[in-house]
């Protein structure tokens, strides 16, 4: 009875992965499928309990020992993106690259870009400051929908609005915040979570102000000396300089006295308090960047779609871009670029999957948090608390 429990102990990690992938897929890719999948996720973890063993160890570490570094590791990588030339080369190669393409890839940039500007703010709160937000998507909203009501009921052009969202979502995350930031951890993420979904539903019932379900249609497209944009080539170039102003404002905050004070509170608080940080003011300052930010994406979003609905701001919108924090790596603007990239060109690239994107999701941040929990370019370890 020893031996047949210790070979169920010993073999048990040959089994669950298979049987688990097998399960999940079953309802989505028929049985056939399943267990194709199931057979390869067989191998490949016998695969890599393998490579763990002594001897395999030994003979990769005598391998690669030979072998010269690679030439792009993530640490270096990230430099190289953050470098001056580095900077100067991408934004060239962005302001080119959607004049040789139709306007389907243009769109996809532009809702890349957009979301890039949605992730950097969420990074302030999460991978600067740690404060889990759950409800990021309220802020979005609260920005969109300032700028429908102004333009379509008081006639307010796309520059003052913008500003107007942008003040709207920070005052509306100073509100929020003000009382809830001295809660910790789970306790704010459920404060926020909640905060999203009541956004959500005042938006859907308000119909005398928001238009309820209908939403507001013929939100005024912003101009320019005259010009009106219209193309999906002028809103590319709009949130392009966009994303560009909002990479440049994230790496001065990042970089300077209060963005340290942030990783310090993220680390430890109570470390930090007692080094004489102000920990409740400076998450609240967090707080309200990053929303800001959100009501200015918000803005864009209502003036390129030129309708907003309160569909588009539900909670898997905030689970997206949180995902594109973590998989990405928080606190570093390189990783939440590629975060960005991955889970919005990727899937609109490869739309014949669309049915396997949130399974594809979850099976992504499971691996990332097993084998790299900083994300893919994040170089900041979080301590446990």
């Amino acid at each position: 009875m020893g031996a047949l429990l210790s070979a169920i102990k010993k073999y048990s990690g040959y089994v669950w992965l298979p049987v688990w992938s097998g399960l999940l897929l079953l309802p989505l890719a028929g049985a056939g499928n399943a267990v194709r999948i199931a057979v390869v996720a067989g191998l490949c973890t016998a695969l890599w309990r393998l490579a763990k063993t002594e001897t395999v160890a030994n003979f990769n570490r005598a391998v690669f020992k030979r072998l010269p570094p690679l030439p792009f590791t993530a640490a270096r990588l990230t430099s190289l993106v953050q470098s001056s030339a580095g900077l100067a080369v991408t934004v060239v190669l962005l302001v080119l690259l959607p004049l040789f393409l139709n306007n389907y890839y243009r769109d996809i940039m532009t809702l890349t870009c957009m979301y890039i500007v949605l992730a950097l703010g969420l990074n302030i709160m999460v991978g600067q400051a740690g404060l889990l937000n759950l409800g990021y998507a309220a802020f979005y909203a609260i920005g969109a929908y300032t700028y429908a009501i102004l333009s379509t009921a008081f006639g307010v052009s796309f520059w003052p609005g913008i500003l107007a969202g942008a003040v709207m979502a920070a005052f509306f995350a100073l509100l929020v915040g003000a009382p809830t930031l001295r809660l910790r951890g789970d306790y704010f993420a459920i404060v926020t979570l909640g905060l999203g979904e009541i956004t959500r539903i005042v938006f859907n019932n308000w119909d005398s102000v928001t238009g309820g379900p209908n939403g507001i249609s013929k939100i005024g497209r912003p101009a320019l000396a005259g010009y009106q944009f219209s193309s999906t080539l002028d809103f590319f170039y709009l949130i392009l300089g966009m994303t560009v102003l909002t990479v440049f404002a994230m790496q001065r905050l990042m970089a300077s006295r209060i963005g340290r004070a942030w990783v310090a509170i993220r680390e430890d608080e109570m470390a930090a308090e007692a080094m004489g940080i102000d920990t409740f003011r400076l998450k609240l300052l967090a707080f309200v960047i990053g929303s800001a930010w959100a009501g200015a994406a918000g803005v864009f979003f209502a003036a390129k779609m030129a309708f907003v609905s309160p569909e588009s701001f539900t909670f898997s919108e905030s689970v997206l871009i949180l995902c594109m924090v973590v998989l990405g790596g928080m606190g570093s603007i390189p990783g939440i670029i590629l975060g960005s990239f991955l889970l919005i060109t990727l899937p609109e690239v490869f739309r014949e999957f669309q049915d396997y994107r949130m399974l594809a999701f979850g099976a992504a941040l499971v691996l990332m948090m097993v084998f790299k929990p900083q994300g893919l370019l994040g170089t900041v370890k979080t301590s446990s608390k």
